[in-house]
């Protein structure tokens, strides 16, 4: 699982028949400060995000086509699971040793 923002979204209007049907985005992997990292992917939208949302994205097949519901598009392997509210990050070491 990666954060990611979203970009853009694509439009096509020939697609395989499982894209039918399915919001896909253009994602920017990030790192928890939001610096972009990495190269931009496409992914299923499965939880109505939109652009500039910061969102939480598997690059997993089967994890991918479970958010989507469906267990049988072997075509899609990268799916928008959720939108990230906030990310709190420690300010050192030691506020991560004190966590509970």
């Amino acid at each position: 699982m990666m954060l990611a923002r979203v970009t853009a979204s694509v439009v096509s209007t020939e697609k395989h028949s499982h894209y039918r049907g399915q919001k896909i985005l253009v994602v920017q992997p990030v790192d928890p400060e939001g610096t972009p990292k990495g190269k931009s992917l496409l992914a299923v939208d499965g939880v109505q995000a939109g652009i500039g949302d910061l969102v939480l994205v598997v690059d997993e097949g089967g994890s991918a086509r479970a958010v989507i519901g469906d267990e049988s598009a072997m075509t899609i392997r990268t799916a928008i699971c959720g939108i990230v509210d906030r990310v709190d990050v420690a300010e050192d070491v030691e506020d991560l040793r004190r966590a509970p």
